[in-house]
């Protein structure tokens, strides 16, 4: 007599005795629902796990008719298996029984076990409580953390290439013999890429707990989060074909997820690429994720700010007062967690030092780099007509003096800052050309234009630019940028005359040396002129030595001639100065803050001697 048995949305009839022989509950429920006269029963079943594709597997198994099991549909049966009771109590060799034994089959195959894996979520509660999901995940991260060079047959699936035993490729079964490509430690990021984050992190902590390197799960979120927030793919344009295949989530979808990503990253120094870093904090920006995962990505970027590059430190500002067009602050922040990082590891090694930096290594120091990565920030940011003076002395003063080894960097973002500001002083109009194009101050359009105006370029002082230039160190600059700032208008006149002196002074340094090598060289000229006759092998020697002195004397008369064009600007800066309302008090000043008192001097390039002058009436002496 045929039974209809309601399961879901479809109604399916089945024979009575196949079913009950094989399933306990199908059993129960059959004898329940049975009249006396015979009738067909109806079996309500809307909780079975898998729904009715799986209960139709289930039953054509109690038919006697064979099933195919696989790593997409082994999960539901046996969850259905146990839900129907299906043990060895109603038959030898029953479905949960043989459902098992499969799956220990797919566990020992890595692309299988993730298939079933994932599949798992369908019927997540009644997986979890036939630990099929733990076992997925223990049999998963015992292979990840294994040599993947024991392995015969490569254990990811995707694009990778199908490969033989023996080490040579297939193609169509034929063995072409080519050699394979070693496999990497990353080989398994991408294929659990497509695992649901709550698998994946149960599968993050397995592996931690058997030792997985931290390299490696941070290889692995950094893959994950590439693949799933969109934010960053638009960054890593090449992963978007590869990623195609992942759902697109919601914007508090995504912004849980970067949260849960940020908690997970393991917190060694280093294990974490800064720009992937820079890349969720801007992302985690644009999704106004909470403060504290924000404060965390600004704490790991700050404690490896050294290996950051420009391009990726220029963040967007997207606070609800936008006044810059970069975050600021932002960097600020991250600026101050590196000095505060690098400050306790000095203190915890005050004695360490590098061996390549003994030995004369070109390898800069961490502070150094990031004193030449904030120059270069400043710079950029410097064109903005919204900066204002007090963040960006704040920020080129949160470098200290020792970490710049050239001033050349500071330097130009002062000389960008001061192009843009004076630029834009000298087109601004008197107030009452404000009254003529906008209308009266008074009325509401032409407050509201002047306002705008005046405070979208901004007024530089006198003594705010003098402010500004004491961030830059005169002695650090470079003989370029030396020669650039003695030219520059925009700097005030008591920076280029501070230019000038220690150009000059760096100038008389060298030529002494050269004097003193010259010298030298001539008293070793003359020794060997008098062994000549004693010894026939050092004749060689003497043209040699006469053609470093000739090249010697050429470059000191080069010298002399840049020394005289150096004294002539600075007589004529002089001459400035006395024009000036107060020259003597502001020349003894100068003075005495260098602690020297000089004439100056007059040269002749072609002439060797020197000979002082005398200053002019009313001069300093």
């Amino acid at each position: 007599m045929p039974n209809l048995g309601p399961i879901g949305a479809s109604t399916v009839a089945f024979l009575t005795f196949p079913l009950l022989s094989r399933s306990g509950v199908l059993e129960k429920l059959i004898e329940e629902s049975s009249s006396a006269d015979g009738t067909a029963c109806v079996i309500q079943l809307h909780d079975i796990p898998g729904g009715a594709k799986a209960f139709e597997l289930v039953a054509k198994f109690c038919y006697g008719v064979r099933l195919e099991l696989t790593a997409l549909n082994v999960v539901s049966v046996r969850c259905a298996a146990e839900h129907i009771r299906m043990t060895e109590e109603y038959g030898e060799g029953n479905l949960i029984l043989q459902t098992e034994e499969f799956l220990s089959e797919v566990f020992s195959s890595w692309k299988d076990t993730i298939i079933a894996l994932e599949t798992c979520e369908e019927v997540l509660p009644h997986a979890e409580e036939l630990h099929v999901v733990t076992r997925c995940i223990n049999s998963l991260a015992m292979k990840a953390c294994s040599d993947a060079s024991l392995f015969g047959w490569p254990m990811g699936g995707g694009q990778r290439t199908l490969q033989s035993p023996g080490g040579s490729l297939l193609w169509n079964g034929i063995g072409t013999g080519a050699t394979p490509k070693p496999v990497t430690s990353d080989w398994w990021y991408e294929d659990l890429a497509v695992l649901s984050f709550p698998l994946l992190k149960r599968l993050i902590l397995a592996m931690e707990s058997k030792g997985m390197s931290p390299d490696n799960i941070a290889g692995c979120l950094t893959f994950y989060a590439n693949s799933h927030l969109p934010g960053l793919q638009k960054r890593n344009s090449g992963n978007q074909e590869k990623n195609s295949r992942i759902s697109v989530q919601t914007e508090g979808e995504q912004r849980a997820l970067l949260e849960e990503i940020v908690g997970l990253l393991p917190m060694q120094k280093g294990v974490t690429s800064t720009k992937f870093l820079l890349g969720l904090l801007r992302t985690a920006v644009i999704l106004h994720a909470s403060s504290s995962s924000r404060e965390n990505l600004e704490k790991r970027v700050g404690i490896q700010l050294d290996q950051a590059s420009l391009e990726d430190l220029l963040l967007p500002n997207l606070t609800y007062s936008v006044e810059t067009l970069y975050d600021i602050d932002c960097v600020q922040r991250i600026l101050d967690h590196f000095l505060v990082s690098d400050q306790a590891s000095a203190e915890t090694s005050p004695c360490l030092v590098d061996e390549g930096q003994l030995i004369g290594s070109p390898s800069l120091s961490p502070i150094t780099m990031v004193s030449r990565l904030i120059d270069g920030f400043l710079a950029e940011i410097a064109p903005d007509v919204n900066l204002k003076f007090s963040k960006f002395q704040a920020l080129a003063a949160m470098i200290p003096d020792y970490a710049r080894t050239l001033d050349d960097g500071i330097y130009r973002a002062i000389d960008i800052y001061l192009k843009v500001v004076l630029f834009f002083q000298s087109f601004l109009p008197p107030i009452d050309e404000f009254t003529t194009l906008f209308g009266p101050t008074g009325s509401q359009s032409g407050s509201c234009a002047v306002r705008t105006f005046q405070n979208a370029h901004p007024w530089l002082t006198d003594s705010e630019r003098e402010q500004l230039c004491r961030l830059m160190n005169c002695q650090k600059l470079s003989l370029e940028a030396c020669t650039h700032a003695a030219q520059n208008e925009r700097l005030p006149l008591r920076v280029v005359v501070q230019v000038l002196f220690f150009e000059q002074l760096r100038l008389r340094t060298s030529i002494a040396g050269w004097f003193f090598v010259s010298d030298n060289i001539d008293n070793g000229q003359g020794h060997h002129s008098l062994d000549l006759p004693k010894n026939e092998g050092t004749i060689s020697a003497a043209p040699v030595h006469i053609k470093d002195s000739h090249n010697l004397k050429v470059g000191i008369d080069d010298m002399r001639v840049r020394v005289c064009e150096l004294e002539k600007e600075y007589l004529s800066m002089k001459q400035e100065i006395e024009k000036l309302g107060k020259p003597k008090s502001s020349w003894s000043v100068f003075s005495r803050k260098f602690g020297f008192k000089f004439r100056p001097q007059v040269c002749n390039p072609r002439d060797s001697s020197v000979a002082i002058q005398d200053p002019p009436k009313g001069g300093p002496a």
